[in-house]
């Protein structure tokens, strides 16, 4: 070996189809290990949770059982609400959705257990098994072609006839030998095309996998809007920017536009006709307040969850606002945060 990286000796050279196959299993081996290194990340960004399951893993024992981080947030929310109150609007619905992220935790928590049985172990077999018997011919295959030169270059200095013959059928034998070792070595390589068959078809499970989780958290989330009734977002308020009107609730992604346009929307389940009639007559009447609301500048009034104003409206004034008075206070308030009163 030293001589032939000397340019001393000779070297016998596979044939191009064994070199292809063992340059295509070392590629399959380099990407087969970032993508499962990567999928791990991605199903559990935590380092140090990754090693602890590691630790475990190797010394044959459960990992100890801990809230992801979605349950951890939800019982927090949970405990938050608890805490002010179910019966407040906000108290209800931080519990709701406390609730929602625990079962977005749980959702979690089969993506992952899903993946590691039907893609992660399939990718880590691979490497700790098959190309491990991979590594172990190929050396053998490495050693036997060593063999081969070696008594190859004997041949070639040998110079009395019974060395000769004794080299000549020294190289017979381990020609034959090496010539074994190849076929073999072949055999395993050409196993890479099925690796690759029975990884796509992981690949597959790892995307419907995913397709649920995706699905489940969706349903959830578009559940939990259902329930906490399309609240107005108070963001621009609270960023002192002012804005005609309210910014809506969060509607569904584009790409489920057909699933959301079953909502209630903001316009459909508040703007009643009883807005309409006001908007249309003179007059006043009296609104529960829904939610708090903070005024935006010093042409808009305040507003607390469950206090009982009067609203009217005024000429010119945009639809999505009435003229609210509480006492001597008088400012702009968003409909979407009243409920008329009979």
């Amino acid at each position: 070996f030293t001589e032939e990286k000397l340019g001393q000796a000779e070297k016998t050279e596979l044939d191009a189809h064994l070199e292809n196959l063992l340059s295509k299993a070392e590629c399959t081996k380099l990407w087969t290990e970032k993508i499962m290194k990567q999928t791990e990340v991605l199903l559990q960004p935590n380092p140090n949770a990754r090693i602890e399951e590691f630790v475990y893993e190797k010394l044959d024992r459960k990992a100890p059982s801990r809230l992801n981080n979605p349950e951890l947030l939800g019982q927090y929310m949970i405990d938050a609400g608890n805490e002010f109150g179910p019966g407040t609007a906000y108290g209800n619905a931080l519990i709701k959705c406390g609730e929602t992220q625990k079962r977005i935790g749980t959702a979690d928590r089969e993506l992952i257990q899903t993946s590691a049985i039907n893609f992660l172990t399939p990718l880590r077999n691979f490497i700790e098994g098959d190309y491990k018997t991979i590594t172990k011919e190929r050396k053998l295959l490495q050693n036997k072609r060593l063999d081969l030169d070696a008594a190859k270059t004997r041949l070639k200095k040998a110079k009395v006839a019974e060395a000769r013959a004794a080299s000549e059928q020294e190289v017979r034998i381990t020609q034959s030998e090496f010539d074994r070792q190849a076929e073999i070595t072949r055999l395993l390589l050409e196993g890479i095309s099925s690796t690759h068959a029975h990884h796509l078809r992981c690949l597959n499970d790892f995307v419907e996998a995913q397709m649920t989780y995706y699905a489940q958290c969706y349903q959830y989330m578009l559940d939990l809007q259902k329930q906490l009734g399309s609240f107005p977002s108070t963001f621009l308020s609270n960023n002192n920017q002012s804005s005609s009107a309210p910014v809506p609730s969060v509607s569904a992604p584009s790409v489920l536009a057909s699933a959301s346009a079953s909502l209630p929307s903001v316009s459909n389940s508040v703007v009643t006709s009883g807005f309409s009639e006001l908007k249309s007559l003179s007059g006043s009447r009296k609104a529960r307040v829904l939610y708090d609301y903070d005024a935006a500048n010093s042409t808009e009034l305040s507003l607390l969850a469950d206090e009982v104003i009067t609203v009217y409206s005024i000429p010119g004034m945009d639809s999505d606002w009435l003229m609210g008075e509480r006492g001597n206070q008088k400012g702009k308030v968003p409909i979407t945060y009243l409920e008329l009163l009979n």
